[in-house]
């Protein structure tokens, strides 16, 4: 296999920069039984270039290992996709499963690993308390399967939270519900402020006329 250093351009390395940021979001939601290792192909003596729960020894600056150079000659090899997954054992001997997933860049070409390895051996209670913590407390999220069927569910959920706040009159309910959907975002979303008056039964100048008024322009 030809060497896998890669000369990076300024949008590799943008594209890198940016899969760290995400590994501390994932090092987070999936507990310390995973540890996530971002390698660089741009030098391999030291490709290590972010390492979340080391369950390996590993820490940043260390180099790539001989079992990640044999993952990214399977993946140039295959043509199912860039992720291949295995087990493996840590340099103690205890088992891991393994996922080491290709990351592109410019022209497609492959610039780093994004190595997961699961500890088999992490405790049960432990892989408990990452998914069901304490301290969090459950969110709402309405899954739709188009902005319309999204907009009328936020619409339904801000009228329900204002109705709890007992508002008399139509104009000051109406007012309060454009607020939480501005708020929230949903005017972000093409036509939304057509699909608002729909929901409401008002017209669409009324809901401007509200929308000023949360942007403070009366």
């Amino acid at each position: 296999m030809k060497s896998p250093e890669v000369q990076f351009t300024p949008e590799d390395r943008l594209i890198l920069d940016s899969y760290c940021q995400m590994l501390d979001g994932l090092a987070q939601y999936l507990g310390t039984g995973y540890e996530l290792v971002l390698h660089s192909l741009e030098d391999l003596e030291h490709s290590a270039i972010r390492v979340m729960n080391s369950h390996t020894g590993r820490s940043e600056g260390a180099p790539i290992t001989e079992l990640a150079l044999t993952m990214l000659g399977r993946i140039h090899a295959q043509t199912q996709g860039d992720t291949v997954c295995y087990s493996s054992t840590n340099r103690d001997g205890k088992p891991l499963r393994s996922c080491t997933i290709a990351i592109r860049g410019s022209e497609q070409r492959i610039i780093g690993l994004l190595c997961i390895n699961f500890y088999m051996d992490t405790p049960l209670s432990q892989l408990l308390e990452t998914i069901s913590p304490a301290q969090s407390q459950p969110v709402a999220e309405t899954y739709v399967q188009n902005s319309t069927e999204m907009v009328q569910a936020a619409v339904q959920r801000a009228a329900a939270e204002t109705d709890a706040e007992g508002l008399a009159g139509s104009v000051l309910r109406n007012r309060e519900i454009v607020s939480k959907l501005y708020a929230s975002g949903i005017f972000n979303i093409k036509d939304a402020v057509i699909q608002v008056a729909d929901c409401l039964n008002i017209s669409k100048n009324t809901v401007y006329l509200h929308l000023r008024h949360c942007k403070g322009l009366e």
